[in-house]
């Protein structure tokens, strides 16, 4: 069985285009996230492609690319509250 662990990626890319490029890859291998941080779980292969491929993608001299592992042993921490969606009585399209 494959091992997975996980990550946070994160970028910073100065071009807009290359940043549209950037989200579309780290949400390829994304399991959730939000704007240019997001959780992977990825095997050592996955892992390599993706740096090959964010290499390739960004302006070395502009941009910046973090890919963190995470320790599986850490707790979990969260903030706030969360709500149960609810759809209301009615909705106004107008």
């Amino acid at each position: 069985m494959t091992q997975r662990q996980l990550y946070l990626a994160a970028y910073d890319v100065s071009c807009p285009r290359r940043l549209v490029a950037a989200l579309k890859l780290s949400r390829a291998y994304a399991t959730g996230g939000q704007k240019s941080v997001h959780e992977l779980y990825l095997t050592v292969a996955e892992r390599t492609d993706l740096i090959e491929d964010m290499s390739i993608l960004l302006d070395l001299d502009t941009d910046r690319f973090l890919l963190l592992r995470l320790d599986p042993r850490s707790r979990v921490l969260t903030l706030g509250l969360g709500l149960v969606p609810a759809d209301p009585d009615y909705f106004y399209v107008g």
